[in-house]
């Protein structure tokens, strides 16, 4: 198939971020490109060949816009899985694919599958409800403190609560969760996987992700991870089985915890582009987005390796406010050497959404760090008077 100034369609679902940075390597290599997103104000709105407003759970709106693309690929794990199956049982190429998704989007699954395929991941148990969950702390059967999560729409650290006294189940959602052991870690880390239809495998190197306490979103992603080779090894090693077991095409992000022991944990995965990706488009020599490009088009996948040390700088909304965005001080960070920031075209800001990231890349990783936290303090993302 010629995908390159051609007819060829890719269907994307989901409008975010994500996908308007993936969009830049379709305009590359100048690839059509359709959208579909709830939001008329979706960032990849800008970005596409065509743009469709809709929702990304709603059988029929996913069905009818798959008919109209060569590949469907999408940058957001809560899209309506029925229609994907049904599209693929037609011949359509869905990557990854609806089987991949379906392991992934509910987290109970997810964990469910690491026990049953060997894969070392935190003890955990599963509830219909917080109720069921607070009969289970009544009776001894988990002790407090623990990690709660909803199993499914989860994301940006929302569906995640740290439970550290019994008031803290107070006022908990009413929807299925687990309840997983608090893990004594040393490092939260991550391995991008990437992988074709043809086989072809390749893993980016280990990043070590640093987390703001109370919004549980990552602050800073730096790459390499600053911890011992053999632990890197173990960490891709389990990344590549990850992967194996999943059978999945595109990327797959890998989060893990390197306990004091220095073993490897899995604690989800993201079936896509991702967060922790986000520095390899100025610090690799081929991004996560082309790569996951080139492994749902059945491409030869990039070389995944660092040209620098990188670290990404999450910009998020500042705590009291919301309403219309101005990045203050972002002239100033753009003065910096090595420093590049990306805005990813949301209007509205409110406390802890992601709004953009700053790349920081420089040869020494101590004075990348030390701009890192110079950026982090600089600029602000506030909401206009």
């Amino acid at each position: 198939m010629n995908y390159f100034s051609s007819d060829f369609k890719l269907g994307i679902l989901g409008g975010g971020q994500l996908g308007k940075m993936l969009l830049f390597d379709t305009r590359k290599f100048d690839i059509q490109t359709y959208v579909l997103d709830p939001s008329d104000e979706a960032p990849s709105k800008i970005a596409c060949n065509k743009f469709f407003q809709g929702d990304l759970m709603d059988y029929e709106t996913v069905y009818n816009f798959g008919k109209q693309v060569d590949v469907l690929t999408f940058e957001i794990e809560l899209v309506n899985l029925e229609a994907l199956t049904q599209l693929e049982n037609e011949g359509l190429k869905v990557y990854p694919s609806p089987k991949t998704l379906k392991g992934i989007q509910n987290k109970g699954t997810q964990k469910d599958f690491y026990t049953e395929s060997n894969i070392p991941t935190a003890a955990y148990l599963r509830f219909e409800s917080p109720t069921h969950l607070q009969k289970s702390v009544g009776n001894n059967e988990i002790t407090i403190p623990f990690v709660w999560k909803c199993t499914e729409f989860g994301y940006d650290g929302n569906g995640v609560k740290v439970i550290r006294q019994i008031s803290d189940m107070d006022d908990l959602p009413n929807v299925e969760c687990i309840a997983e052991t608090m893990v004594p870690f040393k490092n939260e880390l991550a391995v991008i996987v990437v992988r074709n239809p043809s086989g072809e495998i390749k893993t980016y190197p280990v990043v070590e992700m640093e987390f703001h306490p109370e919004a549980n979103q990552v602050e800073y992603v730096i790459c390499p991870a600053r911890i011992d080779e053999k632990v890197a090894e173990k960490a891709r090693a389990i990344a590549l089985n990850v992967s194996e077991k999943f059978n999945h095409v595109g990327l797959l992000a890998v989060e893990m915890f390197q306990t004091h022991e220095d073993e490897i944990l899995v604690n989800e995965v993201a079936p896509r582009p991702h967060n922790s990706g986000h520095y390899s488009i100025e610090a690799s020599y081929t991004s996560q987005f082309e790569n996951h490009l080139r492994a749902i088009l059945d491409l030869p996948l990039g070389n995944t390796d660092s040209k620098v040390a990188g670290i990404m700088v999450n910009l998020v909304g500042a705590e009291g406010f919301s309403g219309d965005v101005v990045y203050e001080n972002i002239e100033t960070i753009l003065g910096w050497d090595g420093v590049t920031p990306h805005i990813y075209g949301k209007k509205q800001t409110r406390p802890f959404r992601k709004m953009g990231h700053v790349t920081i890349v420089n040869e020494n990783m101590v004075e990348a760090r030390r701009i890192a936290e110079k950026v982090k303090n600089t600029i602000k993302v506030i909401s206009g008077q």
